[in-house]
């Protein structure tokens, strides 16, 4: 056995079933290998950033972790901003970056660089193989860092480690779970509630799941609190049976006006609110004066089992959750708006699908309106790391083969990785791209609007427009075999999303605002 069968027969056992790649030739012998070692699906994207984004949404959805094939440092560096919003999405990815052979190392070829400095800031944990024997165990250090942590991973294989024999399946032991939340700090928060005062429920992580979601709405009803949702949760649950919440707005001064009048802020599996960037005269961390802030779970630690515990601890346990209130959904008619492409997608969407929400500015209104929707999940970009939207529903669609996938997809954004429909086409999977074509980058608008540009220069206006040649979306579409439409009105944009959801395989539906 050479050392990369023994690699992926240990990814096997690990319970490794899809491999995300963009190989080059140092990588050569694990891309043989996965003919004498069948069992992993090999998804081949054709740029890094499609890779990277797809392994983060499969792993966001299937709940294990997904693998990624890629070529050197230079390589991985092209999957980096995905990286980064999995990284922050604390998606156990598990990245498999080829070296050059031991010996080869030290000529400084081409494409030698620092594959540990490029890794560190995107993994919380990096390592390198350090024979064919041992290349098995190093991945299931891999893995279980991963696992534990919750952040992706990064092995370095050496070539010449994947070639030679003497290769094994090392032993896998259990997956660790989350860490769990003591029952003192689970004791701290109920008395805090227990004082009479208005707080809140920040909820992050898997308290964001139906039933945590139920759990936290039994708990705030019966404390007189309210539950907010993260701004960009990994992934957020929804249905007719999910008591809705609000999640915290995108501007520093939208978050402290969402959070003022609440005299405690509880963080459940998420961190205390920052703002986006620094903004002259507003703070940094973005709680009100006067409001307390508490952690009940950390983001690495079980969530949702913390809001078990708080039930109990606060006699809601079995409680009736509050009766949901469902927004009123009007079907679009006419020019399009952002917010009627969100209704559009409301009224459309089947039960159990995957709403990819990388809308940016364009896709404000869809979490107030999808309280509206059948059961479903939505994703969304955690990091800001734009080009997130089309690989994300590529490798959701790929985790759950059953569910349509919806990608809410900025324009802008979607040029950075629009690679990714050739893997949806080649792959035949069931997605929907649905592009908001305004032709600009209008959240730059509005950050120079905020800086007291009113009036941009033709310098400036150059930098956030994209219609001086206007991308042709269908063009690109079917160029890389998808079906796709134009959508002007209200009514197209409909009939288009319902055809879509009729129609097994990929496509694409422009939506021009």
């Amino acid at each position: 056995m050479k050392g990369a069968e023994g690699l992926l027969a240990t990814a096997i056992e690990a319970g490794v079933r899809v491999c995300f790649a963009n190989p080059g030739t140092t990588e050569m012998p694990l891309v043989e290998a996965f003919d004498a070692v069948p069992g992993i699906r090999t998804v081949l994207g054709l740029s890094e950033g499609v890779v990277t984004g797809a392994a983060d949404g499969y792993t966001r959805m299937a709940g294990v972790p997904a693998m990624t094939l890629l070529h050197l440092g230079p390589g991985f560096a092209n999957g980096i901003a995905n990286l980064h919003n999995a990284r922050r999405a604390r998606t156990p990815v598990i990245n498999v970056v080829g070296e050059h052979a031991t010996w080869h190392q030290p000529a400084d070829a081409p494409l030698a660089s620092d594959i540990e400095s490029l890794a560190a800031p995107v993994s919380g944990w990096v390592g390198r193989t350090t024979s064919a024997r041992s290349a098995g165990a190093e991945f299931v250090e891999a893995r279980q860092a991963a696992l534990r942590d919750r952040l992706p991973a990064t092995l370095i294989a050496a070539a010449d480690h994947m070639w030679s024999e003497g290769g094994t399946t090392a032993d896998v032991p259990p997956a660790p779970g989350p860490a769990e939340v003591e029952q003192e700090q689970v004791d701290a928060v109920a008395k805090v509630l227990a004082s009479g005062e208005r707080p809140a429920l920040l909820l992050g992580g898997n308290a964001l799941s139906a039933d945590g979601i139920r759990t936290a709405a039994r708990i705030a009803a019966a404390v007189g609190g309210e539950v907010l949702a993260e701004r960009s949760p990994a992934r957020i649950e929804r249905g007719p049976d999910v008591p809705p919440l609000r999640s915290l707005p995108y501007f520093p001064e939208d978050v402290l006006g969402s959070l003022d009048g609440f005299s405690h802020l509880v963080l459940v599996g998420t961190t205390e609110p920052v703002a986006f960037f620094g903004y002259e005269g507003m703070p940094s961390v973005l709680v009100p004066d006067g409001t307390q802030l508490h952690t009940l779970a950390d983001p690495g630690q079980d969530a949702a089992a913390a809001l078990d515990a708080l039930a109990e601890a606060t006699g809601s346990a079995d409680a009736r959750p509050p009766a949901p209130q469902r927004p009123e959904v009007r079907a679009p008619q006419g020019d399009l708006t952002s917010s009627a492409i969100a209704a559009a997608i409301v009224l459309t969407q089947p039960e159990g699908a995957i709403v990819v929400n990388e809308g940016v500015s364009s896709s404000g209104a869809y979490p107030g309106l999808a309280a509206a929707a059948p059961r479903h999940t939505e994703i969304t970009l955690t990091g800001g790391a734009i080009g997130m939207g089309i690989p994300a529903a590529t490798g959701a669609a790929v985790a759950c083969p059953d569910r349509h996938v919806i990608d809410f997809q900025a324009d802008g954004s979607a040029l950075y990785t629009v690679q990714g429909l050739w893997t949806q086409a080649r792959q035949r999977l069931d997605v929907t791209t649905v592009i908001c074509s305004n032709s600009r980058y209008r959240i730059l608008e509005a950050e120079l609007s905020r800086a007291g540009v009113d009036r941009p220069g033709p310098a400036a206006a150059g930098m956030t427009a994209l219609g001086d040649p206007a991308p042709d979306w269908t063009a690109l579409a079917a160029g890389f075999g998808v079906p796709a439409v134009r959508a002007t009105t209200g009514e197209q944009l409909l009939d288009a999303l319902r055809q879509a959801s009729l129609e097994p395989g990929p496509h694409l539906v422009e939506a021009v605002i």
